[in-house]
């Protein structure tokens, strides 16, 4: 049986999902309002003869449809960055403001560490943590061509993440975007299905409970945690979340999503989960001609 497979069960158009998942993922682009303005990203694209299109749910994500997404003048110049669409949703959903305290706990290459701190205005604070000693120097890279000047980068195991450099103070929010089996990018890394291993699931699933319980430690009581993963795996989605509901004072809320989805699952190959992960989102690749994605949002309550 393959890989996807395996998540057959799970999805209403089995047809539409594997063809999806074999066509190449549309570029897309997100415009960075540190340094610029959608409308005039628009026009700075039409003077570089880049086709684009505006996405129907986001204002400032484009995707391109003839030219290059990166080697341009405005992307040079840090109006643009390259990010996939569903990529965009996480920082979305926590949807920080102004002058908060946030944590993107798994922050490198920094398309969502941005992403936040343009969202914020690029005032308040965004720590950006990160254990790849490779994947900082790019991290670094992507937040000096932004423009950012709001984030305070750390290197070290976001399940261990110290606040003493921050005065002891919680955050605010907590972006949850862990390191997982990947099955979702399947369209950009069509080789990641033939290093996929169910042992390596479960491993990647201990890390994940260990980050998010970390993130929902390090938040204030009435804040927001926002988990993500671009996997179908309920080992690491659902089954964290049920983790996470058990061993911590949080609680899984509502939210919006202006894109085809699916609703979190509660049994999984003999495993039922806190009926609450109803509330977590499936984005099958099929739905929007996307990546494949997951995203839940949590309240802190103790």
């Amino acid at each position: 049986m393959s890989v996807l497979s395996r998540y057959e069960p799970l999805i209403e158009d089995v047809a539409a999902f594997r063809a999806a998942c074999e066509r190449p993922l549309p570029a897309v682009v997100r415009v960075n309002t540190i340094k610029t303005t959608v409308e005039r990203a628009k026009l700075a694209l039409r003077e570089a003869d880049i086709d684009f299109e505006v996405t129907d749910w986001h204002p400032g994500l484009f995707r391109i449809v003839e030219g290059s997404a990166g080697n341009n003048w405005p992307y040079s110049h840090g109006w643009l960055h390259g990010q996939e669409e569903v990529s965009a949703v996480p920082a979305r959903v926590l949807d920080p403001k102004p002058g908060e305290r946030v944590w993107d706990a798994c922050a490198a290459p920094g398309s969502k560490t941005t992403q936040l701190a343009a969202l914020m205005d690029d005032s308040g604070l965004v720590v950006a943590t990160d254990n790849n000693l490779g994947r900082i120097s790019a991290l670094r890279s992507n937040t000096e061509r932004l423009g950012v000047t709001s984030a305070a980068v750390t290197v070290e195991d976001a399940r261990n993440h110290s606040l003493k450099p921050f005065d002891s103070e919680p955050y605010d929010r907590a972006l949850v975007d862990v390191p997982c089996s990947c099955e979702g990018t399947v369209r950009k890394n069509p080789d990641v299905l033939d290093e996929w291993s169910l042992d390596h699931v479960e491993g990647t699933a201990g890390v994940q409970k260990g980050i998010l319980t970390r993130a929902i430690q390090a938040t204030r009581e009435g804040g927001t945690v926002v988990y993500s993963t671009c996997t179908f795996a309920s080992e690491e989605n659902e089954a964290v979340l049920d983790h996470a509901l058990s061993a911590e004072p949080c609680r899984l809320v509502e939210f919006d999503l202006p894109l085809t989805h699916a609703e979190g699952v509660t049994e999984w190959q003999g495993r039922t989960y806190d009926k609450s992960v109803q509330r977590a989102k499936r984005i099958y690749p099929h739905h929007n001609d996307t990546g494949g994605f997951f995203c839940a949002k949590l309240e802190v309550t103790g």
